[in-house]
């Protein structure tokens, strides 16, 4: 058992349920393409080809698909609204961006533009019926558009503390990077660790380039399948740039993925730097909102340091694919157990409520503590005895 900062887990508290299932990936899938025959290399080499790519600007159109059994949702209120509940006037935990857009993107088939222009400068543009959403990352800004509402959230980042904090934990945090495949293969990438098979899978085409396939498969499948409800995930390499174009993850006993998020075009010329210059229209309302420094109350180490008390820290158990995350419910603010969408989302079970899904599960104990994994209810609820 080990026990991680509030703040290191800063999505969690702040807006459990939805934000949860994006980061733990975080639609009918498209085809891959016809099968190609690249020169033969190990999961090592491949790791090593994106490891050592240099792409930091391009833009393509996105296609994101989703079946984790999810409950329909009434997000009708639109995005404004509901960004409002998700960014409150005042929380010690991270900010979650874009709830709407999230949730929606976890249900479904999408597709969208995306524009990369460096690793601090991204843009989402999501078509909708005669209306368009813009998410705008730009340096030390970040905008959440909504037209068809004409609302507008600004968030101002503090880029000392993200580059002291080598900007981890606020990337998990920026929905420009979970619709970006790239990005969202790097946090699968990140995790390896000894709990996983890597191993290379058929050589294929995606968006019109030739791509290697890296395969993760949680050894514990090996030996009980039910350890994990993730069956394995998949990454895409370019074979010439080393770039991830696509992203799948299977749930065990489902044929059809659980998430896949790729690429169907892609340029690797630097987009046009004013799509990253993002100012609403006059006649936009627009909320102000600080983002949280990543390091802020993290570790108590640095002056100033407002540190949580023991019993708001989450606890972690289990290891790799099976890791459970305890959150105290002295961490739980009321901008998540007074959210509407939490009675949408989850169902009464024995001890407590609990969203269940293909890929995570989430279990709201009746004394208020919250437990998650990649693993059936029944872990959650022994956890909680």
């Amino acid at each position: 058992m080990k026990l991680v900062s509030r703040n290191s887990l800063g999505w969690l508290p702040a807006l459990v349920v939805p934000a949860v299932v994006v980061a733990a990936v975080i639609a009918v899938p498209f085809q891959a393409g016809a099968t190609v025959d690249l020169p033969s290399k190990t999961p090592e080499q491949v790791l090593a080809l994106v490891n050592d790519s240099t792409v930091s600007a391009f833009s393509g159109t996105v296609e994101q698909s989703a079946d984790l059994g999810l409950p329909s949702l009434d997000l009708s209120a639109g995005m404004s609204d509901s960004m409002s509940k998700a960014l409150p006037e005042s929380t010690d935990g991270a900010i979650p961006l874009g709830m709407t857009t999230a949730l929606e993107l976890l249900s479904g088939s999408h597709e969208f533009r995306l524009y990369v222009g460096g690793e601090s400068q991204s843009r989402v543009q999501i078509k909708d019926h005669m209306a368009e959403r813009d998410i705008v990352h730009n340096g030390s800004d970040v905008w959440l558009y909504d037209s068809s509402t004409n609302a507008a959230i600004h968030l101002s980042l503090d880029l000392e503390a993200s580059a002291q904090a080598k900007s981890a934990e606020l990337k998990s945090q920026l929905p420009t990077d979970l619709a970006n495949p790239a990005e969202l293969a790097e946090h699968f990438l990140d995790e390896l660790d000894p709990s996983t098979t890597v191993s290379v899978g058929t050589d294929a085409r995606i968006a019109g380039r030739n791509v290697y396939q890296l395969v993760f498969t949680p050894r514990t499948n090996e030996t009980l399948k039910t350890d994990t409800l993730v069956a394995s995930v998949s990454i895409a390499v370019d074979s010439a740039t080393g770039l991830p174009l696509q992203v799948t993850v299977l749930a065990q006993g489902q044929t059809a993925p659980a998430v896949q998020v790729g690429f169907t075009a892609i340029d690797f010329a630097a987009p046009n730097a004013g799509l990253f210059d993002f100012t609403p229209p006059a006649t936009a309302t627009v909320t102000e909102q600080a983002m949280p420094s990543p390091t802020e109350g993290a570790t108590g180490d640095q002056p100033g340091d407002h540190s949580p008390a023991a019993d708001e820290v989450p606890v972690v158990t289990g290891a790799g694919w099976s890791t459970i995350v305890e959150v105290p419910a002295a961490a739980m603010p009321a901008e998540v157990t007074d959210n509407p969408l939490l009675d949408q989302l989850t169902t009464t079970v024995d001890g407590g409520r609990a969203l269940t899904t293909s890929l995570v599960t989430v279990f709201l104990s009746n004394d208020g503590r919250v437990f998650t994994g990649a693993v059936p209810l029944a872990a959650l609820q022994a956890a909680a005895e």
